[in-house]
């Protein structure tokens, strides 16, 4: 007979509603999903009143989490404080902290009330999306240090690594907004003063035609010179290289459409075509500001430092010092708390180490380590306070030779080219093919008017259209993602995803969730009191696996443990009462050393072995129906750090005809990832760890899954959201669905081409057939993008 532990299941937060794991936050018996709700909770729950009330009239409210006196020490130097400050004077500073746990309405409702709660505090702006807080607080009254052990003390601790002494997080380019803008106020107004050419208005008497010519060239100008460079640099690059893609011809477009609108206004012969010009530009801005917005929200380029913390204690005379990594050296002493990062290389010298390689290993189960033992770093201590006597610098640690590893390096091989520059290619082509044939015509029939009409089929032809539609369909299409936390690092990425045929899974943290485990029982039924006496003798124990078995039973006990003793790897004994209760491996119990993959913790109490608590993976909700889906459509594969103990469970998950390798190192996947690109599949490799890097890299599309987005994950193509992976399917197919949209749009502004074609073939393309399908082609286009992709995500419910 067998019984199964308590196991993960999804409740919703007591105050806001959201779902989310239990075993978080309680109050009471009250569950809460984060700090922000709890509190809010009590604030408003005090007196019966508002939460404005409430906030204004408790301004020392302290029911806060207790933050260790030393834990942001480093932040007294100024020079690494500076690196999160945006501005200082004398009366006040504005700084900016990432803060990954915010997620819902009450964390925002919370850091925007922050100064009621902080003395010092002006005032705290919240950037939902990029999960980061601007603070304004007084220079006399508060310090980074202080606000950043305020947002520690209300349940936002700011997420700050060693890449913030390197450089700061890149934003929207300013430059391209300030051409944007141009673009716009000139397109504006040069469509309002070209209204006399539209309407064949005779204003030469009162010389108000030549006057609004005159200053349609002007306001052209500056859209020409200034706001047209990104198509003039990206074309010149792209000839450089031996490529035409989709910005050269439009960029001769705009050349020949300023140019001959220059000569006809100059010589007096016409207005020029200075609206469709502008407009062009301004339409094809805003598309390339509206990708750019999305992906620019996270880091896609992390290395190691992004994953070390800032600075460490270091013991100097039994007194624990604040040192900035890039000074340990060699001989330091350093302290380790509970759920610290161990930096640099070294060896233990105090405590009891439980270490989690799970980042750089892939490996589930943490490690034991005694006094004496050589530790890596990359791995976070999952026990009590440990020292360590560094052995090499943070640059010559383990995990920094790891990640520079020259098999992690990207292989070289040109990638694909995209679909659109080769459309784009071959519309080029054909529209010099019928510039070239009417050229012909017009030079042997009327050579007056061979300038109009090949000049009119550059600026009518030009394929603005196409790069319009790509652009706006992979703007909605990277912001619907984004919603969905999917962050995608360039629009590239969506084709990419579209063409994969083989999806690579890591298992630990990626199909997994790595800090959770299911614990089955097998073997004689335990009474009441038995289940006490090895929830006591676990909760004893700072082991994981103890921690865990413990976490699972669920049952507090006060029973009095007596000669409590742990055997290192093996397992507890202690005297509880008159009985003597052990828990540990077989071997340490005296039972059958079965031949059994997979953890197992047995139970004996007065010699006699009762049974054995199994432990397993704990897999992400949802995660057998992706893998369903996913079957139907892909070739999937797991390659793994870890043991083979899931090889079962991930049989019985991916089906027969999926391969499942166990105990891989880093090369050995970006090898495996390698070969498959080698017989032609477009790989996708989803993981989480160091251990992934180099596979995430070399594969077309790498996916790195993060618990919280703005958190370390390796260098990547795309960042997801733990939660948002059960989702991965339709993502797939609204980026297949990118090019379908994009061929529709393109096929109807050939529609316009057409037309606009014969009148420009003949030479008689007025300014008001060209004013009237621009526009109309684009707001089609817009209609079409967006239309299309938002009606394509809302019938997949994203």
């Amino acid at each position: 007979m067998a019984s199964k532990a308590a196991v993960t299941t999804k409740i919703s937060c007591y105050h806001c509603g959201e779902p989310y794991l239990n075993g978080k936050i309680n109050l009471d018996t009250k569950q809460f999903c984060c700090e922000g709700c709890k509190m809010v909770y009590q604030i408003i729950n005090e007196n019966g009143l508002c939460e404005y009330y409430n906030l204004n009239q408790n301004p020392g409210f302290n029911n806060r989490i207790p933050v260790r006196p030393d834990k942001f020490s480093f932040l007294d130097d100024e020079s690494i404080a500076a690196r999160l400050i945006t501005f200082k004077d004398e009366k006040q500073v504005h700084a900016t902290f990432y803060l990954p746990q915010m997620h819902c309405s009450s964390c925002l409702y919370l850091l925007e009330n922050l100064h009621r709660l902080e003395p010092g505090v002006i005032s705290c702006k919240v950037n939902f999306t990029r999960r980061e807080a601007d603070i304004i607080f007084s220079t006399n009254e508060s310090s980074v240090r202080k606000v950043a052990e305020a947002l520690t003390s209300v349940g936002y601790e700011p997420w700050i690594s060693m890449s913030d002494l390197k450089e700061k997080r890149p934003g929207i380019s300013k430059k391209m907004i300030y051409q944007l803008g141009i673009a716009g106020f000139c397109f504006g107004n040069v469509m309002l003063m070209s209204f006399p050419e539209y309407l064949g208005i005779d204003a030469s008497e009162t010389g108000l035609r030549s006057m609004f010519r005159w200053t349609n060239f002007a306001l052209a100008i500056p859209v020409f010179l200034y706001s047209a460079l990104p198509f003039y640099e990206s074309s010149w690059k792209s000839l450089k290289h031996k490529f035409l893609n989709i910005d050269a011809p439009i960029a001769l477009a705009i050349i020949i459409t300023f140019v001959r609108s220059a000569v006809e206004v100059i010589s007096g012969t016409g207005g020029g075509y200075f609206d469709s010009m502008t407009g062009i530009v301004f339409f094809m801005l805003a598309g390339r500001i509206l990708q750019d917005k999305t992906y620019r929200q996270l880091s896609f380029e992390r290395d190691y430092t992004s994953y070390f913390p800032v600075a460490v204690s270091v013991m100097k005379e039994g007194k624990e010092v604040p040192t900035v990594l890039p000074t340990l050296k060699p001989g330091d002493t350093i302290l380790i708390h509970n759920e610290e990062l161990i930096p640099a290389d070294g060896i233990l010298s105090r405590g009891k180490a439980f270490i989690d390689y799970s980042f750089v290993t892939g490996e589930s189960i943490p490690v034991a380590k005694e006094v004496g033992e050589l530790v890596y770093a990359g791995g976070r201590q999952t026990g009590g306070n440990i020292e360590i006597l560094t052995v090499k610098e943070v640059a010559q640690s383990y995990l920094t030779k790891l990640w520079n590893k020259d098999t992690f390096r990207e292989n070289e091989e040109p990638k694909p080219t995209s679909f659109v520059h080769l459309l784009s290619r071959y519309f080029t082509f054909i529209v010099f093919g019928i510039a070239l044939a009417t050229g012909i015509y017009w030079q042997v029939n009327n050579p007056s008017h061979l300038w109009p009409a090949v000049t009119a089929i550059f600026i009518i032809a030009c394929p603005c259209a196409l790069l319009l539609s790509n652009t706006f369909t992979n703007g909605n299409i990277l912001q619907i993602l984004g919603r969905n936390r999917l962050y995608l690092r360039n629009a590239e990425t969506i084709e990419n995803i579209a063409k994969v045929s083989h999806i690579v899974f890591d298992k630990t943290g990626t199909l997994t969730q790595s800090t959770e485990q299911d614990i089955a029982y097998e073997g004689e039924p335990l009474d009441e009191r038995q289940l006490e006496m090895v929830a006591a003798l676990a909760g004893s124990s700072s082991h994981p696996l103890s921690r865990t078995l413990f976490k699972n039973l669920g049952i507090t006990s006060d029973l009095e443990i007596l000669h409590f003793k742990e055997t290192r790897g093996a397992g507890l004994e202690a005297m509880i009462g008159e009985d003597i209760i052990r828990i540990g491996s077989p071997a340490f119990l005296g039972g059958d050393i079965e031949n059994e993959a997979g953890t197992r913790v047995g139970v004996s109490i007065n010699n006699k072995i009762y049974g054995y608590y199994k432990y397993s993976n704990h897999y992400r909700t949802d995660i057998d129906l992706l893998l369903q889906q996913l079957q139907k459509t892909h070739r999937l594969s797991v390659i793994s750090g870890d043991n083979a103990a899931e090889h079962e469970n991930l049989r019985r998950l991916l089906g027969n005809d999926a391969r499942l390798l166990f105990k891989q190192q880093p090369e050995d996947k970006l090898n495996y990832i390698r070969n498959l690109q080698r017989t032609g599949e477009k790989v996708m490799m989803i993981g989480d760890g160091l251990n992934d890097a180099g596979a995430l890299k070399q594969s077309d599309a790498g996916v790195a899954v993060a618990e919280q987005t703005n958190n370390f994950t390796p260098s990547s193509d795309a960042i997801i959201g733990a939660e948002s992976l059960p989702r991965l399917h339709a993502f797939i197919k609204i980026c297949r669905a990118n090019r379908n949209i994009v061929i529709a749009s393109f096929i109807l502004s050939i529609v316009y081409n057409l037309i606009g074609l014969y009148f420009a073939v003949q030479g008689t393309l007025s300014p008001l057939i060209a004013a009237i399908l621009m526009p109309s082609s684009s707001l089609s286009i817009l209609l079409i993008s967006f239309g299309g992709s938002n009606w394509l995500a809302r019938w997949m419910r994203l």
